[in-house]
């Protein structure tokens, strides 16, 4: 099966320092949507694993949580994408969970759900908690110069990163990367 591991606010979604909280307030990024879409047509399965620690913090509840989902589900399907699965840690930070990224706990809740290792499955996310909890995991990681990343665009990451982190400029980029890799013809063996 061919996976993608994707973040959400930041990555996705416009991020807020506030915290996302309601569906008005999930507002995707340009092109994310229809990246999404560009990955499930060449045949990827997308999962989402984010950090909501909004819950843990009392600044929204589930039924909000799951609001936010179901619009992010609708508007996904009226650019023809769709994501498989959400994974989200509720904690707040405080609460020291296995969980919450940049601990592997949520990659490994993928693993386990769809029976896979995950050794090489791309990860992408706009933070290096996203790609550190992935790297523990076994997984491929891409960062989006969107979200937290922004900042970064025309510069060098700072530490923090896994150092074989691949760089791009936003979801699209990262999809346009992912699906390029996947449709590349095979090089025939040298005899």
């Amino acid at each position: 099966m061919k996976l993608v591991i994707v973040d959400r606010d930041g990555t996705i979604n416009e991020d807020s320092a506030d915290y996302v909280k309601s569906p008005s307030e999930w507002q995707p990024l340009p092109g994310a949507l229809e990246a999404i879409a560009r990955l499930n047509h060449a045949g990827w399965h997308v999962v989402v694993a984010t950090n909501q620690s909004g819950l843990g913090r009392g600044l929204f509840d589930v039924a909000s949580l799951n609001a936010m989902h179901a619009k992010m589900h609708t508007m996904l399907a009226a650019v023809g994408g769709r994501i498989d699965a959400v994974f989200y840690c509720p904690h707040a930070p405080d609460e020291r969970c296995h969980c919450r990224k940049p601990e592997p706990g949520l990659f490994e809740q993928i693993g386990e759900r769809y029976g896979m290792d995950l050794r090489g499955v791309p990860a992408v996310g706009d933070a290096p908690r996203d790609l550190v909890a992935a790297v523990a995991a076994g997984c491929e990681p891409h960062l989006v110069l969107t979200g937290k990343a922004a900042g970064y665009r025309g510069r060098a990451l700072p530490d923090g990163y896994p150092a074989d982190t691949m760089v791009h400029q936003d979801l699209a980029a990262f999809a346009d990367y992912i699906v390029g890799l996947s449709v590349r013809p095979s090089q025939p063996a040298d005899l």
